[in-house]
């Protein structure tokens, strides 16, 4: 492998960071349905728009061992947008348990709408 270099090699991001901020709420009640998130970057609704229908996975450790891993995946799809600031309602297939506000997770981009 004379002369190579990483220069020449082109990386493909499929993910960007958001944050959960919790479940969709009222005064009173909440519901564990829809998770809110924030995704990095992301400011006003119109930006927003582009992640809809996007996949979105969190990304976990477990502590017992399950196929040879530890690692496990919550995935769940962005459903609409929430308010004027950029964030977005999730439905994940299992509700995101509560320890996980604050928690980062990843925003796939695909399926693409462009």
């Amino acid at each position: 492998m004379d002369g190579w270099t990483w220069d020449n090699v082109k990386v493909s991001i499929l993910y960007c960071k958001g944050r959960v901020l919790g479940y969709e709420r009222a005064k009173r009640n909440q519901n564990p349905n829809v998770s809110l998130i924030q995704v990095e970057g992301v400011q006003t609704t119109k930006d927003a728009q582009f992640y809809l229908g996007k996949r979105i996975a969190y990304v976990y450790r477990a502590q017992r061992e399950v196929n040879g891993s530890k690692i496990r995946v919550i995935w769940g799809r962005i459903a609409r947008t929430h308010g004027t600031n950029g964030v977005v309602k999730a439905r994940f297939r299992k509700n995101l348990p509560p320890k996980v506000f604050g928690a980062s997770v990843r925003v796939m981009l695909y399926p693409s709408n462009i």
